[in-house]
């Protein structure tokens, strides 16, 4: 089928799988997913509600009174989701004061190493893990380590939010959580989901990590730890299999300008008619990296 076809057809299969008060579940639930949900929005872009909860009046019932979203709808934890929440009211030009509160909590919330015990720790105590403590991003869940990809997606987001706005504090974080990913670069380039090397033992470059850490580096200095993750990627996106990998590195290789149409179309043959891809985050995000070109980059980043 053709391209415009089959991207009509995965669109109104995503549809079809929105639940009735709103928002995506990952799989057949009731209970709504914040990922799921971001990475469908986007994906949908333009497309018209129909009629039901608007996807912003869904997004922002979701919002907890401190700023953040849980990672599912009806939990009270605020997570790591709250920068694809960000990104989402961002691309969906949505004025609000959600998304000034969305921005504090980002800039509130860090790793746990930034504490000065666990600094003192992984310094001097535990030596089983190699990083820098100094330089932390942002956990999956209040209170635990700096991972990648929240540290990614938080960067993406400030830098979007604050884009005409860039002030100290805000500066100043996205400084931190920079200087957290090229600490935690693997060998040879790419990052894995948090540290680099473990008892000694380097770790492998994981595609979906190092697709996302290089969105939130795009408008930074091209260092060696850039350029050889960007060259990793590239050589290693000839024989990605996963569906959502492959839409990641799409994604990622476009805002540095690679060429992307021989991946779109290997994809498109990977994705067929969308029915056998039962997660809808997958489903979104693969539309999403269909679409790339052809829509406006959710998580460019204006240098």
């Amino acid at each position: 089928m053709g391209a415009t076809k089959g991207i009509s057809c995965l669109e109104t299969l995503l549809i079809g799988r929105r639940l009735e008060a709103g928002g995506w579940p990952f799989f057949q639930s009731e209970q709504a997913s914040i990922e799921a949900t971001c990475v469908a929005i986007l994906s949908l872009g333009a497309t018209p509600d129909d009629g039901g909860v608007s996807k912003f009046q869904f997004l922002t019932e979701c919002q907890l009174s401190d700023g953040s979203w849980p990672s599912f709808h009806g939990d009270a934890e605020g997570t790591w989701t709250t920068s694809l929440a960000l990104s989402t009211l961002i691309s969906l030009n949505e004025v609000s004061n959600a998304r000034d509160r969305a921005l504090d909590w980002l800039l509130r919330e860090r790793g746990k190493e930034s504490h000065w015990f666990w600094r003192w720790k992984f310094k001097f105590a535990d030596r089983e893990v190699r990083f820098n403590p100094d330089k932390y991003g942002w956990p999956c869940i209040p209170g635990a380590a700096s991972w990648v990809i929240p540290t990614a997606f938080s960067l993406v987001a400030i830098k979007q939010q604050t884009v005409c706005n860039r002030f100290e504090r805000s500066e100043r974080r996205i400084r931190l959580g920079v200087d957290m990913l090229l600490d935690r670069v693997c060998i040879g380039g790419g990052w894995n989901s948090g540290n680099s090397v473990v008892y000694g033992v380097p770790l492998p470059a994981h595609v979906e990590a190092t697709s996302i850490a290089l969105l939130a580096l795009q408008d930074e200095k091209r260092v060696p730890a850039i350029e050889a993750s960007l060259g990793w990627l590239k050589q290693r996106s000839a024989s990605i299999e996963s569906v959502e990998s492959l839409a990641w590195c799409i994604l990622s290789l476009f805002v540095y300008q690679e060429p992307i149409g021989h991946l779109q179309a290997r994809l498109a043959t990977l994705i067929g008619d969308g029915r056998g891809i039962l997660n809808n985050a997958t489903l979104a995000t693969a539309l999403l990296a269909l679409k790339c070109g052809e829509m406006i980059h959710p998580f460019m980043v204006l240098r």
